[in-house]
């Protein structure tokens, strides 16, 4: 784990009860920040500097009346996200495509624009989002995720450049095969998805969500503070094939 001192920072989190963000709220809660996490599920760790809430991120109206009772936010990790079972577009439909813009774009916007105006006001502020190799290239998902993850990784090269000379870093994850409960149908019965996954992966492996979390740390931490709107890529070679 990055040794790094967070005290006195404010993070929030999105998708917190498990996975990526579970570990996120866990590292960072370690480097001695106040973490906000937020979640759909119940998130049943308790510590002096977590505040949870549960929240469905599909629900603007909910969401936009949660984000006015929190305090000003140092650091966005925007982590939540669903996945649309590789689905091609003749098999899907609208609502569920909407479903999943909903969490996995819409949700992000709407608590950037909320957050945007006091970081400017400060001059200061780090947004993280959570893309995946999916928002690089084609087959990472199904047609709807593929898309929601593209539109991710464009937002937040926009905001890069227009709010870098606010003091505002902004940057992206894109993970690929990552071994948390969100993937879980991929270890499902003998394992054989799973296997053939890490067998297509040149480090043959899956990673860990704490492998994620350790770059979220670097990535907002002080080392790293001359990368601006970049998508930094974790997915152990798989799009280099």
């Amino acid at each position: 784990m990055i040794s790094q001192d967070y005290h006195d920072q404010t993070i929030l989190i999105t998708g917190a009860a498990s996975g990526i963000g579970y570990a996120q709220m866990q590292t960072y809660l370690a480097a001695g920040a106040r973490v906000l996490a937020v979640d759909q599920q119940m998130i049943t760790v308790q510590h002096p500097r977590l505040t949870n809430f549960q929240l469905n991120l599909t629900d603007e109206q909910a969401v936009s009346d949660w984000l006015l009772t929190l305090p000003p936010v140092d650091i966005f990790l925007s982590t939540a996200g669903v996945l649309d079972n590789f689905t091609p577009a003749t098999q899907t439909d609208l609502q569920t495509i909407k479903r999943v813009m909903a969490v996995n774009a819409t949700a992000p916007i709407q608590i950037t624009l909320h957050l945007l105006p006091q970081m400017i006001k400060r001059q200061s502020g780090m947004m993280i989002f959570m893309t995946s190799i999916a928002g690089q290239i084609a087959g990472g998902g199904g047609a709807a995720y593929t898309m929601s993850k593209h539109a991710l990784v464009g937002w937040m090269k926009q905001l890069a450049l227009d709010y870098a000379a606010d003091g505002i870093r902004v940057n992206a994850i894109a993970p690929g095969a990552i071994d948390t409960p969100m993937n879980a149908a991929d270890f499902a019965g003998d394992g054989a998805i799973a296997r053939s996954v890490a067998a297509q992966t040149p480090v043959r492996r899956w990673a860990q969500a704490q492998e994620v979390a350790d770059l979220t740390l670097y990535l907002t931490s002080p080392q790293a503070s001359y990368m601006q709107g970049q998508v930094v890529t974790l997915d152990g070679g798989w799009t280099i094939k």
